[in-house]
This record gives C-alpha cells, sequence and structure tokens, in this order.
C-alpha cells in the first residue's frame, strides 16, 4: 500500500513513518518543507492512502495559518480530484476548528475542502479533531506544553507555568498512530469525523509537578506507577527528552569486605529491587523478618541459601547457581543466610516487597546455622 504523508517530517509524521516502516506491505511517500505544492501531482501517482499531517499552527504573520491550513489542503484536493481517482483521505485536524480564532478557522476552511471533495468526487474523508497531542519528537518551545516542559525538565532549564489551575486535554501519539493505523488497515470508522481516546486531562501544575517526579527518581530511586494511562506515556515522552550525556546515572552502592550492595530500584507500592555480590566463601544474611519478604535470583556464581524456623528450630539448605534461573524465597518467621559456595565472585539479584526503613527494619539478626 501506498501512502502519501504530507508533513512527513513533523512530530506526527516522524512517528507514523516509523511505524508504516515496521509494518509490511506499507510505502511512505513523503511530502516535506523540501517540497513545493506543484510537487503534489507527480508524488500523487499510485497512492492508495494520504494522510494530511501538514499545516501551520505557530507563523509569523496570522496569514500564513489560511495559506498554510485551508490553501494547502484545497491544492491538495484538486490534485486528488485531477487524478480521477478515489483515494481516500486522513486529515489531523484540531479542536480549535469548533473555536473562532484565526487558526480554528483556517482547519475548519480546510476541513470544508475535504468534504466538498468526498461529496463531489466521493472520496473517504477522516477527520481528527485532535486536543494537545505529545509524545517523542514534539519540538520544545513550539506548541506543546509537554514537549517545554520535558525538554527543560531533562536539562535543569526552568519552565513557565501561568495558571498552574489551568486544564489541558491530551491525546498520546501512540494513541493517534494506532488510530490511523486502524483506518488505513480498513478497520470500519466513523466518518468523516474520527477521534482518539483516550483522551487525558491534567492542570499545568499537576503536569509539570509529574514531570518534576520523575526527574527526582534518579535522587531518591522510587519510581512512579509508570505502567499504565498518562503516566505511562508521559514517562516515556519525558525520557526521550534525555540528551545523551543524561542517558545513564549512579546509585548508591555500599561495599565491605564481604562484597557489595547495590539498590536499584524502589517503587510506591511494590518494594525494591537490588542487587549484591559475595566473594568465595563469604555468607551474607543470617536474619529473620517478621512480614518482610524476598525473593532471591542468583546470576553467577553458586549459592547455598541455608533456613531455620525460628520457633521449631525446622533446618533445611538448598543449592543454586546462575546456570539456572530459579527464584529462591525467604519465608517471615524464618532465619536464612547465603553463602558463596563456588570459587567466582556471587552475583545476587534481590527483591523485597517494602523499601528498606531504617528506623523499622523488620530485621533481626539470628544465626542460621549449619546442621539440622
Amino acid at each position: 500500500m501506498k501512502v502519501l504523508v504530507t508533513g512527513a517530517d513533523g512530530f506526527i509524521g516522524k512517528n507514523l513513518q516509523l511505524h508504516l516502516e515496521e509494518k509490511k506491505g506499507f510505502e511512505v511517500v513523503p511530502f516535506t518543507r523540501e517540497h513545493n505544492e506543484q510537487d503534489l501531482a507527480g508524488l500523487l501517482r499510485g497512492v492508495d492512502w494520504i494522510v494530511h499531517l501538514a499545516g501551520i499552527n505557530r507563523p509569523q504573520d496570522p496569514s500564513e495559518f489560511r495559506i498554510g491550513n485551508a490553501g494547502l489542503t484545497q491544492v491538495l484536493c484538486d490534485a486528488v480530484e485531477a487524478t480521477g481517482r478515489i483515494v481516500p483521505i486522513i486529515y489531523s485536524s484540531s479542536i480549535q476548528a469548533e473555536r473562532d480564532n484565526e487558526y480554528g478557522s483556517s482547519k475548519r476552511e480546510a476541513e470544508d475542502a475535504l468534504l466538498a471533495l468526498n461529496k463531489a468526487n466521493g472520496n473517504p474523508v477522516y477527520i481528527y479533531r485532535l486536543p494537545n497531542v505529545f509524545g517523542k519528537w514534539a519540538r520544545p518551545n513550539y506548541n506543546s506544553a509537554v514537549a517545554t516542559f520535558c525538554h527543560n525538565i531533562a536539562r535543569d532549564l526552568p519552565v513557565q507555568i501561568n495558571d498552574p489551575d489551568a486544564m489541558v486535554n491530551l491525546v498520546y501519539v501512540d494513541d493517534v498512530i494506532a488510530s490511523f493505523l486502524r483506518v488505513l488497515e480498513g478497520e470500519a470508522q466513523s466518518t468523516p469525523f474520527v477521534g482518539v481516546e483516550p483522551v487525558y486531562q491534567i492542570t499545568v501544575g499537576e503536569l509539570a509537578s509529574q514531570l518534576y517526579r520523575f526527574k527526582a527518581t534518579r535522587d531518591n530511586l522510587i519510581t512512579e506507577r509508570v505502567g499504565s494511562g498518562l503516566v505511562r506515556a508521559l514517562y516515556s515522552t519525558y525520557v526521550s527528552y534525555l540528551p545523551p550525556e543524561s542517558f545513564t546515572y549512579t546509585v548508591p552502592q555500599h561495599g565491605d569486605e564481604r562484597g557489595v550492595f547495590v539498590e536499584m530500584l524502589k517503587t510506591p507500592d511494590a518494594g525494591q529491587f537490588s542487587f549484591f555480590t559475595a566473594h568465595p566463601g563469604v555468607t551474607r544474611g543470617g536474619h529473620y523478618h517478621h512480614s518482610k519478604t524476598e525473593k532471591f535470583l542468583v546470576i553467577k556464581g553458586q549459592a547455598c541459601f541455608r533456613f531455620r524456623h525460628m520457633i521449631s528450630g525446622e533446618f533445611y539448605e538448598l543449592h543454586t547457581s546462575g546456570a539456572r534461573p530459579e527464584i529462591v524465597e525467604t519465608v517471615p518467621g524464618w532465619t536464612h543466610d547465603i553463602t558463596n559456595i563456588g570459587e567466582d565472585e556471587l552475583v545476587c539479584m534481590l527483591w523485597a516487597n517494602e523499601i528498606f526503613d531504617r528506623d523499622s527494619p523488620d530485621t533481626f539478626a539470628c544465626p542460621v546455622g549449619t546442621e539440622a
């Protein structure tokens, strides 16, 4: 399928191109700032679809709104009609089309041109009145508060907030692209207007606060709940604005004659991840917990785990190694330790179900012993 993408070098266009490249059967024909309107006729040859993303939203002269939005769209419609082919068109309009301002009027005129083409020629049109779109590769200090905030906060630059209580509606670029792809792949959609879900709502103040909390993760190691919804999308966007020199950061390391202990990641309500090393013959642990539980995974080396029940005295011993991915659970009420029984350094990953609290560690020293 051959797809003409206008505005292919813009924010949404770059994301769309990459997604189309990942799929088999799509060929992108880009129309960018390097082209002019006269190029459209040639670019349209053999095209099966058009995704019309090109437009103007931050001109130096307001008259450019009409030229870059309504004007270009009309030229595109004329070029499509001249082919004599029924080429379907996806158009990225704006919720501003519902409002009485120069930008909104120019987007509404562009919509009208497409609707007229549909009525006269039968070309299917799919019009997306998008709210603020955010995600990777949006241009900071242009027309996206999310992009500007992410860029500045990632670089320790100030952000300007005029009204922290102002509400903004957001859609994530991946959700926009997913909706475009469903249309391109023939899934039935309402026409001519198509919506993108979900639409997120957040105040400008909370948006900035959330991004600052992402930044703070590198210091306090406590991750936000980044697995779903708006927080997931914002976190992915924030990380995408890190400059390459900030791709790495150090975490605390505690070392002694036994080896090192390194904290990697803490969660608000699902514990923390760490790893430790032990030199040959070294035993770590020798304590029990009332409520805390842990999972150990030996990454490298050979280990002997020993357990003893605090009341009955029951003893249990097991061996594991990095050659086999095997989780060892520590159980409340059993004192336990781990010994490096190999000839090389032992490396072991550790998850605890709660963040370590120095004031209430729930960790009580008690030797396990080596025999039942």
